[in-house]
């Protein structure tokens, strides 16, 4: 009775390891991504990437990404003009304005990339069918402000504070 009792002991608890071992993984293992492949790149990279115009002269370089709510990139930032940084404008483009070109590929080179990154995927320049000229008077991309709140007395809640009182209360005379 005893050896039986021990076999259903041991039975049960290879069993019940097999199951929580399988409980352990995530229920939608399809959310997360292992690795980049070759056609993919992050963008930490990919700021700064040179833009290139239809001669091959650099036009700018990128400077943010712009995505909606679902995830789905709908152009990238592109700061035109300037001299490091000063009098730049930025410009928003669609995805689908951009050609990848291989880093070689004309324009001045802003960013060297390392000896070792010639087979670097994300190691590429931007072009696009416009001239630095064209987009210069292309539409100044507006980031969004959100509206200023307006309160007409500040509460606790808003400031961390409670209201101070204006002018120090005035003592009373003692009666006797």
């Amino acid at each position: 009775m005893l050896k039986t009792l021990m076999i259903s002991a041991a039975v049960s608890a290879l069993m019940v390891s097999g199951a929580l071992a399988q409980a352990d993984k995530p229920a939608d293992s399809a959310k997360f991504i292992a690795a980049q492949s070759t056609d993919q790149w992050v963008f930490s990279k990919f700021k700064g990437t040179d833009v290139l115009g239809p001669d091959n002269a650099h036009i700018g370089n990128v400077n943010d990404m712009l995505f909606d709510k679902h995830g789905k990139i709908l152009g990238l930032i592109v700061g035109v003009g300037g001299f490091l940084g000063i009098g730049e404008k930025n410009v928003a483009i669609d995805m689908s304005a951009f050609d990848v070109v291989p880093a070689d590929s004309g324009g001045n080179h802003t960013y060297k990339a390392p000896a070792g990154d010639a087979n670097d995927p994300s190691n590429v320049k931007l072009k696009v069918a416009w001239t630095k000229d064209q987009l210069r008077d292309a539409p100044d991309f507006q980031y969004y402000n959100p509206p200023a709140r307006t309160a007409s007395t500040p509460s606790p809640t808003t400031t961390g504070s409670a209201p101070r009182p204006t002018s120090p209360a005035t003592p009373r005379p003692q009666t006797q």
